[in-house]
Parts: structure tokens; sequence; C-alpha cells
């Protein structure tokens, strides 16, 4: 199974767009390049919508083999966080992030005695998720724990933020499996992003 790592970059302030311009330039011409070189498949570029500052983007990666990528030195880019990644019961290796749409990217810390139950019932509740909504999870990951809990970043994808407010139906089966999950949840932070191709 492949594994993957998650990107984080804070871009320096500048007018307008400027720096999201300058930095998605340089992670094309240069840093798709060098994951490419160490081994590395770029997933995807997420730009921020709501929950992120605007000057904040996360490009995912699957390495077939782990290697060291050059992506501090990009144009503009302030600060650089990067997080191992293990999928969970999603993604299988081939998987590709869809085009459209928004993607959800959300954090959980979980009790670490309650991660296989949290993993679980994730995997319980996704079916009838995807059945009822414009909505598909790509990925459930396990990274680094942190303070003591165990920490899980999940990317989902909905047709647009309508189907987002639509899926929190506390009525459905989903739900109410997600809820439980929820109980097991120390902290949650969630980010809806745009997906760029790479």
């Amino acid at each position: 199974m492949a594994d993957y790592e998650l990107f984080q970059f804070r871009l320096k302030p500048a007018p307008g767009r400027q720096s999201q311009a300058a930095f998605a330039a340089d992670l094309k011409d240069r840093g798709a390049a060098s994951v490419r070189g160490a081994g590395g498949e770029p997933l995807g570029l997420f730009s921020a919508q709501l929950g992120w500052a605007a000057g904040e983007l996360a490009l995912l990666v699957r390495w077939g083999q782990r290697g060291r990528a050059d992506l501090e030195g990009l144009a503009v880019v302030d600060r650089l966080h990067r997080d191992a990644l293990a999928p969970t019961i999603r993604p299988a290796d081939g998987d590709a992030l869809k085009p459209g749409g928004i993607y959800v990217l959300r954090w959980f810390h979980v009790l670490p005695e309650a991660a296989e139950e949290f993993v679980r019932l994730s995997g319980e509740g996704w079916p009838d998720f995807e059945t009822r909504f414009d909505a598909k999870v790509f990925g459930l990951f396990r990274a680094a724990d942190l303070d003591g809990f165990a920490r899980y970043l999940l990317i989902t994808r909905y047709g647009d933020h309508g189907e987002w407010e639509r899926s929190r139906d506390p009525s459905t089966a989903a739900m109410q499996t997600f809820m439980r999950r929820q109980q097991l949840t120390v902290w949650t932070q969630a980010a809806s992003t745009l997906l760029t191709a790479v």
C-alpha cells in the first residue's frame, strides 16, 4: 500500500492573488518535477475557500518509494508543514481525485484506544452517505500521533457547499453513524477547498 504526504503551505502576503499565482507557477515548473524525481506522484493542490487563510494551500502526494522532494524553496512560501499519511480503508493505490466540486479536508484528534472503532464507524457510514448525496470520500489517513491523541485526515469531495449542508441531515443512517464517531473525537477542524491539477 502506498504512502502519502500532505504538504501545507502558508504564502507570504501580497496584494490580490499575486502570491498564489507565483506559487502555482513555481510548483508547476519546479515543485512537481521535484516530487516526481523523488519517486512521488502529485495528486492535486487544494486552495483555500473556507476555514483557511487566503494564502494557505496544501499539496497531496502519493509516494511509490519514499523520497525527499525539495519544496521548501518554492516561490513566496513563508512556512511549510509536512504530514506523513498512511491510508486506512481508502484510498486504494490507484484512486484519483475527481475534478470539480469542493474538497473538504477535515482533521480529527481521537482517543487512542478508540482509533480502530473510529475507522470502522467511518467505513460503515460511507455507503449510505455516498448513495444519498453528491459526495465521495477519497481517503481517511492516519497521521502521526500528537499530544497523546490519534490523528486522522479525512478528504471528501462534495458537489458544492449546498450538498455539504444537505449531507448534515441528522435523520440519515450515515449521520447517525458519524454521530457515534463524534463521541470518540476530542477535536476536529475542517476546511473547504478547491482542487487544482498539478
